[in-house]
């Protein structure tokens, strides 16, 4: 019999609506049923792509006398961490102080207002390598709440306060070394000493960060991209190197398919040939961007190829009616009798006799060695190295017949959960590579995308942070990052189009963000207004029972910070508004600068990227009268720029920002202001003139050149 699971937007819930089990999503609804009844709750946290979610789902939560079991005598709770983050990153610290580990599956043991007092990730469904099964525990856990009640309450009560620590201590080691910002004139130049530290942790011999397992470095390739423009030219050229490497070795690995275009969740090795194979929507995004603002950097290495072969599966394999993205495909396969957990990148492996049999004898056996491919068991293709130019051609050649072979196999699963903010990381990414790429086709998908969330995920006051088939009922608020990564989308699509729409759009978001995700300090002044920022608008009870606060922890994660995000908004804003006050509100988000860029960058990659942006002098081009054909040759002039580091403003539409004050059209004649630092040379009539104006000067900033 369903249970309260139908109908939710996460894919992840819905599949195990049909357990026999009595699950209920995390809402006051759970925990008032518990308190009733007086049971533990039993809090599972997991998501569609976890391949031990679904190993643990068949051997326990499809059993269905362990769902009697722990219909009797728990209220059993599902969550799915991609759409309550919250909830997860909460119980996660507890069941780190727990155990000292963590992971998905999640299984967390709560009194009835939330506090953690017992915790694990996966259990088998009999005792094995040490751990007791799945029944084991839940009749241990229930012998304990009837017999021993006050120690589990005394439990209880401590792993609250050390989670309500754990996080105190964090903001006390984070706000230790906080540094004035910003102080692009003085002080240490905190790009160069970060660059220094991601040297260091470099993999010399296979490239990337670290050991295995080795994640696509997704949140750190802003900053490197930054510091390759820089003036210093060591600093630029050693950035520019690892940049490259980084780039080149992500591209030629496993990590990458090869097939279908898109990035794998990372590699479980740490050279990069056996991937771990979910694919997310959130990785994929930032690796668009990525590649495409390379390509536009370093013309002729390739990187335009893995972009549009990104860009490409995203737009076929994640894009739902509507226009916007599903949240992941899983790792695993469907075998023909529906078991999710058969084969994990079942859809993605070849053996060399499956080479052959598609391809024919000898492009088949000449494709198996260059793609790293020997006799016997099935591999992912990869070749381990940038192509040569006959390797890519014969590449090429092969590949449409491999993707046609491969499309008859049975696809992984999809997680058709539209969450707000990777969204917004995926339209950010196809508008930017729309014109970098020069494909329109991915702007005009970013708009798309762009409508719907405007359409489905804003009600005119509050953005949900998730949607499942058109409609956003029942989804929280979104976080900060929602709100954060969807203004930075519209921002991108002003500066792709030029229409003005998106730009009030991100104005609206970001002053809705700064009232509902922060309040002054305490100690803040008009010329200093320091702010304190939460992730959360509002903390649900039972967190706040199990020692979370809500507060927002400036570090990157698979994703950037939404503080780090909202204040790469901010300072756009600050450009294009020409508001100081803007501005302003940056030094309260970026959290302790220095400190983290000299131990952990990869924790700060998008906030020290913020930073330098914000020390760097904004760049306008404004257009004034003149027909759209003017306007649009204009455009073309500043050409990659418009997204690179140029704001291009159109003065004449309605509801332009502040930059276009002042700026008219000279005489009835069409008019182009070049300016820097709110400053602007001699008017100019025609794209021609203007084009002279910014190649004259090799572009009017820093961050345009490429």
């Amino acid at each position: 019999m369903p249970n309260r699971l139908t109908g939710q937007s996460s894919a992840y819930l819905r599949q195990h609506a049909d357990n026999p089990v009595d699950w209920q999503p995390f809402d006051d609804a759970a925990f008032a049923e518990a308190a009733r009844r007086d049971v533990p709750v039993f809090l599972s946290v997991g998501y569609a792509a976890c391949h031990w979610c679904h190993v643990m789902a068949h051997e326990s939560f499809e059993d269905p006398e362990v769902g009697a079991y722990l219909d009797e005598h728990f209220v059993p709770v599902k969550v799915d961490r991609e759409e309550r983050p919250d909830v997860d990153a909460a119980y996660m610290s507890a069941t780190q102080l727990l155990t000292g580990q963590g992971g998905w599956p999640m299984s967390v043991f709560l009194t009835p207002d939330g506090r953690a007092f017992h915790a694990g990730t996966y259990f088998p469904p009999r005792p094995a390598h040490g751990m007791p099964s799945f029944r084991q525990l839940l009749e241990a856990v229930t012998e304990a709440w009837t017999d021993r009640r006050d120690e589990l309450e005394q439990a209880a009560d401590a792993v609250a306060r050390a989670v309500s620590g754990q996080a105190e201590d964090l903001r006390t080691a984070l706000s230790g070394g906080a540094v004035p910002v910003p102080a692009a004139e003085g002080g240490p130049d905190l790009t160069a000493v970060a660059l220094e530290v991601l040297l260091q942790k470099e993999d010399p011999e296979h490239g990337g960060f670290g050991g295995a397992p080795k994640f696509p470095p997704a949140t750190v390739l802003p900053l490197l991209e930054l510091a390759a423009t820089g003036t210093e030219e060591q600093v630029a050229g050693r950035a520019r190197d690892l940049l490259v490497r980084t780039l080149d070795t992500m591209r030629a690995s496993a990590v990458f398919d090869q097939v279908g275009g898109g990035f794998y969740r990372y590699s479980v090795t740490r050279e990069w040939s056996l991937p771990h194979y979910e694919k997310m929507l959130y990785d994929n995004a930032q690796l668009l961007r990525a590649y495409a603002r390379a390509a536009a950097r370093e013309p002729g290495r390739g990187y335009d190829r893995t972009a549009a072969d990104t860009a490409g599966f995203l737009l076929r394999e994640l894009r739902l009616p509507g226009g916007a993205f599903a949240s992941s495909l899983d790792a695993d396969t469907p075998s023909a009798d529906g078991d999710v957990h058969s084969g994990e990148g079942a859809f993605y492996l070849w053996t060399r006799a499956e080479l052959v049999e598609v391809l024919g004898s000898g492009r088949g056996t000449a494709v198996a060695d260059l793609m790293g491919v020997a006799a016997g068991r099935p591999r992912p293709l990869h070749p381990g190295r940038v192509l040569g130019d006959e390797e890519q051609a014969l590449w090429d050649a092969v590949r449409p017949g491999l993707a046609a072979a491969r499309a008859s196999r049975t696809a992984p699963a999809r997680d058709d959960k539209v969450v707000a903010g990777w969204n917004g990381l995926t339209v950010t990414a196809l508008a930017e590579a729309g014109v970098l790429l020069q494909d329109p086709a991915l702007v005009l998908a970013a708009e798309e995308a762009a409508g719907h969330l405007w359409e489905v995920h804003w009600d005119g006051r509050r953005l949900a942070r998730t949607s499942h088939a058109g409609s956003a009922g029942g989804s929280i608020e979104g976080l900060l990052e929602d709100y954060a990564m969807l203004a930075e989308a519209f921002l991108a699509l002003y500066r792709a189009t030029g229409a003005t729409t998106w730009f009030e759009r991100a104005r609206e978001l970001a002053g809705v963000a700064e009232e509902r995700f922060s309040h002054p300090a305490a100690d803040g002044g008009e010329e200093a207004p320091e702010r304190v920022w939460s992730d959360l608008a509002d903390v649900p009870a039972p967190l706040l029972a199990a020692g979370s606060s809500g507060r927002a922890v400036p570090l990157d994660d698979v994703t950037p910070s939404g503080t780090a995000v909202l204040a790469a908004v901010l300072v756009q804003l600050w450009a294009l508004d020409e508001d100081e006050r803007r501005a302003r509100l940056v030094p309260s988000l970026l959290g302790p600068l220095e400190l983290l860029a000299h131990r952990s960058p990869r924790g700060a990659g998008r906030a020290l990227t913020v930073r330098a942006e914000l020390g760097s002098p904004p760049a306008h081009v404004v257009l004034a009268g003149g027909t759209a054909e003017d306007k649009l040759e204009a455009r073309r002039a500043v050409g990659a720029a418009a997204v690179l580091g140029v704001h291009v403003v159109d003065a004449d539409a309605p509801g332009a920002p502040g930059a276009a004050r002042g700026k008219e059209a000279l005489g009835g004649r069409f008019t182009v202001y070049a300016c820097r630092d709110f400053a602007c040379r001699a008017p100019v009539h025609s794209a021609a003139e203007l084009r002279e104006q910014l190649e004259g000067d090799g572009g009017l900033s820093r961050a345009s050149r490429p």
